[in-house]
């Protein structure tokens, strides 16, 4: 499945491999997942991804081919809090967006988990 992202205006493509993981492990496992994802990609000193950490580590998710200007720009699109790096929520958050098809499918799997978390509370 062939995707289009932005990062500060400017079109990508790329393979939309979320949807497939997400039909492949669930909504919990996707998220484990993302969060693997995160931790590759981490400065292990900051707890954060930084653009030094993303260059370092890119090519395990198959970013080496993007520019510093292109890596930068990801970074700003998804730094919520305006820090200059990404914690693991804007990282997670970032790739929802990235991710046209999972953006539709996350309504359904926030109401799945919400329904979850009640039905666990109530249960107590």
């Amino acid at each position: 499945m062939a995707g289009t992202g932005t990062v500060n205006g400017k079109g990508l493509e790329f393979e939309d491999l979320l949807p497939v993981m997400a039909n492949k492990l669930g909504g919990e496992g996707l998220i484990k997942e993302l969060c693997n994802g995160f931790d590759m990609l981490m400065d292990k000193d900051r707890g954060v991804i930084t653009l030094e950490s993303l260059k370092t580590n890119a090519a395990v998710l198959g970013l080496q081919d993007m520019k510093e200007d292109e890596l930068v720009s990801m970074i700003r699109e998804g730094d919520l809090d305006g820090d200059g790096a990404l914690t693991q929520m804007e990282f997670c958050v970032l790739m929802f967006r990235l991710s046209p098809e999972l953006m539709e499918e996350s309504w359904i799997w926030l109401e799945e988990a919400l329904q979850h978390e009640l039905d666990n509370n109530y249960s107590l």
